[in-house]
């Protein structure tokens, strides 16, 4: 049987690893296949024309084969647009990566997710400050949602019950969105999280629900933290220590 090949697919790489002297293991985001490994063989080389090309952040069309779990890399070329990040921006593009590598199963297409994530990579070229802010919680939301694990935010989880405008309300590991408490650090308006879910809803979902985290982005931030947490895995994400770390110096 003749191996599949694919060509010209939207691609990002999400990570890589050395696997030899001169070839790489890359984890690659791709908008059909969802993340799938490939092997970029000779990529370490100099006279390679992978060198230039299979950094992070960067939209790149790729050409693989094969049929086994890790598939060979035939060609990437890279699209343009915008320059690598820096800084803050940086950073908070590896933490983009971080969070698709822990919460996404291998071969799972999210053409969605793909589009979402393209959309907050061009902004991270740009942008800087208190906007990088905005864009990431805008993606966890995005995120959660696309792969299923972000409870309906007009209701509560547990009774289906309906939110009051004025009743404060927090979204929790275990228990979705529920009835604030008197020890809960933060929470939101009734009325905030069901415009949050009119947003994520809307036919241009990016652009809806970055303005709606506009205005409650530091409540958010805790709680969809504690949820990426949960999710996958960890008391804190590796991007997470290392901006910790950085401030500290």
């Amino acid at each position: 049987m003749a191996t599949k090949r694919i060509s010209d697919e939207p691609a990002y790489v999400l990570h890589r690893y050395d696997w030899s002297e001169s070839s790489l293991i890359l984890e690659v985001f791709t908008r059909h296949y969802g993340r799938i490994a490939l092997v970029a063989k000779g990529a370490k080389r100099p006279t390679s024309s992978f060198r230039p090309v299979l950094l992070p952040l960067q939209k790149l069309h790729v050409a693989f084969g094969g049929d086994a779990e890790i598939r060979t890399l035939k060609s990437a070329e890279w699209q343009g647009g915008h320059v690598m990040p820096t800084g803050d921006a940086l950073l908070s593009g590896y933490y983009l990566n971080e969070l698709l590598l822990a919460l996404l199963a291998r071969d799972d297409p999210h053409p969605v997710l793909f589009d979402i994530y393209a959309n907050v990579v061009a902004v991270l070229a740009s942008e800087h400050g208190e906007a990088l802010q905005a864009v990431l919680r805008t993606y966890e939301l995005l995120l959660l949602r696309e792969i299923g694990l972000l409870p309906q935010l007009d209701q509560q989880t547990m009774t289906l019950g309906a939110l009051a405008s004025d009743g404060r309300y927090c979204l929790v590991p275990e228990g979705g969105l529920r009835l604030a408490h008197d020890d809960d650090r933060s929470s939101l308006r009734g009325s905030q999280w069901s415009e949050l879910q009119v947003a994520l809803e809307d036919s241009a979902p990016f652009t809806s629900t970055l303005r709606a985290c506009a205005g409650v982005m530091q409540e958010l931030k805790p709680q969809l933290r504690a949820l990426l947490h949960y999710h996958c895995g960890v008391k804190t994400l590796r991007t997470r220590q290392m901006m910790i770390d950085i401030q500290a110096l």
